[in-house]
């Protein structure tokens, strides 16, 4: 069955209004950046240095500086590299950033098969069951020993971003149709947490 590229974006920007507006609705939270649409390497760039400032500027540490910019690269170059397309060949996806002072919310959303969610599902739900020691292991064995998937990831992923984070990965899979869902996924950032070597 076809998607309808207006159901596609109906769904992706309910998603994307309901996180926005829950944010904003937040007295304590600032919403730092948002984009809704395609994300060219350009953007990513753009959106990624950006970002630095911005941290640099605020304050932050060198460590959480350089965590946000992994999970932001890591994050949007798995938009581009496996976000997928409806028919008319939009890949819909956003990100939004937003910060109190305590955290980092970093959203970022993208299209799935519903044929791929239950591998998503599993290895996030997985990823969540271990602690930050098991997951740095984690990290070196798909490093090592990664089955390399047809668009180039070895589902180091998701496992990067929890890795950098130093918190379990909150994310919402909402079906579009019979083929495709919107997938969003929350990666929590600590401002003032400890800094471990």
């Amino acid at each position: 069955m076809a998607t309808d590229a207006n159901k596609v974006l109906e769904v992706c920007n309910s998603r994307y209004q309901e996180i926005y507006g829950s944010y904003n609705s937040n007295s304590d939270k600032k919403i730092v950046i948002s984009h809704f649409g395609e994300f060219t390497q350009e953007l990513v760039n753009s959106i990624s240095n950006g970002v630095e400032e911005m941290m640099i500027d605020s304050g932050d540490k060198k460590g959480v500086v350089k965590r946000m910019f992994s999970i932001l690269v890591e994050g949007l170059q798995n938009i581009r590299i496996h976000g997928e397309k409806d028919e008319s060949g939009n890949q819909t996806s956003f990100l939004i950033i937003a910060q109190d002072e305590d955290v980092y919310l970093v959203t970022i959303a993208n299209l799935i098969y519903n044929s791929n969610r239950e591998t998503i599902e599993r290895r996030i739900d997985e990823i969540n069951q271990h602690d930050e020691a098991e997951i740095k292991t984690l990290y070196m064995e798909v490093l090592t020993n990664g089955i390399i998937s047809n668009k180039g990831g070895a589902g180091l992923g998701f496992i990067t971003m929890a890795m950098k984070s130093k918190n379990k990965l909150n994310y919402k899979i909402e079906e579009i149709d019979d083929n495709l869902s919107c997938f969003s996924l929350e990666i929590r950032l600590n401002r003032k947490k400890k800094e471990q070597a």
